[in-house]
């Protein structure tokens, strides 16, 4: 790891992941305030900001940590705390479910994120065990569409 290079501060989530405790929180909350600060003006930007992240965090997961793009690396935990690009990219796809903003739907969005990241159920968890740069963005990634099918059930059914 290289600190404050271009890679670094995109892969650290502009810094966030440097966070003493709870990183991928950290890396969340950033996700949630770019999401909710881009959804008002328009889903589009959204979705624009969550391309941008995916292929900014490969980029610079692989230029940070010198790991593979698929498969293990060959020393180094695969998912170091530190990078949280992948939270700030998973984090705005569940918010993206949202039809509108709100503060209810803006924290069911949060929660149900960090729920899905934390514990990693199925396909999750077996993204999360790829390693290299795909595989630390690709579980973060289904647990936002996790989060954001269970919301927008929710909204289906008027839960929220």
């Amino acid at each position: 790891m290289k600190p404050h290079s271009p890679a670094w501060w995109i892969a650290s989530g502009f810094g966030s992941g440097a966070a003493p405790t709870a990183p991928g929180t950290a890396g969340s909350l950033v996700g949630l305030a770019i999401g909710a600060a881009l959804l008002p003006i328009s889903p589009a930007l959204v979705a624009a900001a969550i391309l941008i992240a995916c292929a900014g965090g490969l980029w610079a997961i692989h230029a940070a940590t010198g790991q593979a793009m698929l498969g293990h690396a060959a020393a180094d935990h695969d998912d170091p705390g530190w990078i949280v690009i992948d939270e700030i990219a998973g984090q705005m796809i569940a918010l993206l479910a949202l039809h509108r903003l709100s503060l209810t739907g803006a924290a069911l969005a949060f929660a149900l994120f960090r729920l899905f990241d934390i514990t990693k159920p199925g396909p999750i968890g077996w993204a999360d065990r790829q390693g290299g740069a795909v595989g630390i963005m690709a579980d973060d990634i289904l647990a936002g569409l996790a989060a954001a099918a269970i919301i927008f059930a929710a909204q289906k059914a008027t839960l929220i």
